[in-house]
């Protein structure tokens, strides 16, 4: 399978992703856990600088801004991307499979009654700042956001819930925990 092909033009050396192709299943999931944990770090230190520059509650305004956007864009594109076909609980559930952050965090998912419950008992981002002694960062609004237009591109007629999330107090083992059901 040939991933990407490069060439040169008038004389511009285009780099030379060919390798692609010679990697076994084991070297494109560590390059794929790479590319993930980029994209983490990424998001983290903008996080972290815009704070610095502008403020906590501007750089919490701002993610909210970014991951509203990001949530309905991921959920298109995955959608378009792996042909996903279903619509309610059943579309949802196989369109997060592919979102990102569902790989990074490790979303522990619960079905029953015609409702799924997501909860988060690591969150990288919480975690390294526990771990560098800042406070936890308010990312209730911002996760609400993320998640309801991504369950809303999968379906207009799922709804979302908080059950809890930062700023609200959270048992030691878990950060947050959010409730998806349909009218």
């Amino acid at each position: 399978m040939k991933l990407f092909r490069f060439f040169t033009l008038t004389g511009a050396l285009f780099v030379d992703h060919s390798f692609f192709d010679s990697m076994d299943r084991t070297q494109l999931q560590s390059y794929l856990e790479f590319l993930l944990r980029n994209y983490r770090q990424v998001d983290a230190f903008w996080f972290i600088y815009t704070a610095e520059k502008y403020g906590q509650t501007d750089a919490e305004q701002l993610n909210e801004q970014v991951w509203s956007k990001m949530g309905g864009l991921s959920a298109r594109e995955i959608i378009s991307r792996f042909d996903i076909r279903e619509k309610g609980l059943k579309g949802f559930l196989k369109a997060l499979g592919y979102f990102p952050w569902s790989m990074l965090i490790g979303y522990v998912l619960e079905e029953k009654n015609n409702e799924i419950t997501l909860t988060v008992p690591h969150c990288p981002a919480q975690e390294a700042r526990k771990q560098r002694g800042l406070g936890e960062y308010v990312c209730k609004q911002m996760h609400y956001n993320e998640f309801n237009n991504f369950a809303k591109t999968v379906d207009s007629s799922i709804q979302v819930e908080c059950i809890y999330a930062p700023p609200d107090s959270h048992p030691e083992v878990t950060w947050c925990k959010w409730r998806f059901y349909c009218k």
